[in-house]
């Protein structure tokens, strides 16, 4: 991969009030991870958008702040990493500005750079499409972990670029988040963004219709 040929997103790209267009707008967009001098990245084909204080399906629901959901609330362009069964770290981006707690999940992505280390990191043996397919997949393979919650994505070992390219309005399908049915009528907003027909999107077919 020509870094060269990609252009870091800025502050600017993160610091928007509507999280629902950044969603978007971050298909295509590509994840670099430069850890120990070690390069991997991935485009990005799925996404899922939390609003915050009013989504019930967000960690910052009601204003909830704990040692884990501090994050979200400070300033846009950070990760944000959380366990969940005590196995899989999955990787959000925080957006909007100080205080208002949106955040993005990065659930798919497909793999550009440095296969041969995300093999290793992940255990598998063949790059096929389970490689960066579902967001616990996308952070082991790109070396993402808890400890990297909190960090700016502005730096020069783990940013987010684009090389120009854009999914066409046609490519891009809404869908309900997955796995937020305690959500209630949250669970079933159309906040989940994939690129039509790609390997590396997660999901059941059903779960990856146009609602």
């Amino acid at each position: 991969m020509d870094t060269i040929a990609y252009q870091k997103l800025s502050s600017g790209f993160y610091n928007r009030p509507d999280v629902l267009k950044i969603a978007r707008e971050l298909l295509g967009k590509i994840i670099v991870t430069k850890f120990n001098g070690e390069l991997t990245s991935a485009r990005i084909v799925e996404t899922e958008a939390y609003a915050g204080v009013i989504d019930r399906a967000s960690h910052a629901y009601g204003g909830r702040r704990t040692a884990r959901t501090e994050v979200m609330f400070g300033e846009a362009g950070v990760a944000y990493v959380y366990l969940i069964y005590g196995i899989h770290q999955l990787f959000n981006i925080v957006t909007n500005k100080a205080d208002i707690p949106h955040a993005i999940l990065i659930r798919g992505a497909e793999p550009i750079a440095g296969v041969p280390l995300m093999l290793r990191r992940t255990g598998k043996q063949v790059a096929d499409f389970t490689l960066t397919r579902g967001p616990g997949n996308v952070s082991k393979a790109l070396g993402i972990t808890l400890n990297h919650t909190g960090e700016s994505l502005l730096g020069d070992e783990f940013y987010l670029a684009s090389d120009g390219f854009t999914p066409s309005r046609a490519d891009i399908i809404a869908t309900p988040r997955i796995g937020v049915d305690y959500a209630g009528a949250d669970a079933l907003l159309p906040y989940r963004f994939i690129i039509r027909g790609n390997k590396y999107v997660s999901g059941k077919l059903s779960q990856n219709t146009p609602r």
